[in-house]
């Protein structure tokens, strides 16, 4: 249980933390404690560029309390790398699946993709993120059947 209460809000605490706005979340830092700044850690890890992340980066910027502001800052740093590097697995994933339905092999998919084996090999291994245009390309030459040979 917390023992934050806000002065000038017309809502509890208890309250989730993404209805708190930049002065709940600005009494959070400077008067709060360490379960309530783990509250807004966890809020943060579920949208990490929304609205409370733009509320939060606001009350940090005037907050009294630096060691806990600057925490805070590094938690929202935190979690958007954790979501940049779920998005480029995502990412990573698709398009191995994409390259091993298509039937070719992946020498022969780079050159469909008019790339060459050694960039594919990066987007496969996720040190490269492919750009949109590349994405869209790699689906639509998964979905061009093989050529049989004779």
């Amino acid at each position: 249980m917390t023992s934050l209460r806000f002065r000038n809000l017309e809502m509890d605490p208890s309250a989730p933390v993404a209805q708190w706005g930049v002065e709940g979340l600005l009494a959070a830092i400077d008067r709060g404690s360490l379960p309530d700044w783990r509250r807004i850690a966890s809020a943060i890890n579920t949208d990490p560029w929304g609205p409370l992340a733009s509320d939060l980066n606001a009350a940090i910027d005037v907050a009294e309390d630096r060691g806990v502001a600057a925490t805070l800052r590094r938690a929202i740093a935190r979690a958007r790398q954790r979501a940049e590097n779920r998005a480029r697995e995502e990412v990573r994933r698709r398009l191995a699946a994409l390259v091993a339905e298509s039937g070719f092999t992946a020498a022969e998919f780079a050159a469909r993709l008019g790339t060459s084996p050694s960039r594919l090999s990066t987007y496969l291994s996720g040190k490269v993120v492919p750009s949109a245009a590349s994405l869209t390309r790699t689906q639509y030459e998964a979905s061009v059947p093989r050529p049989t040979r004779p």
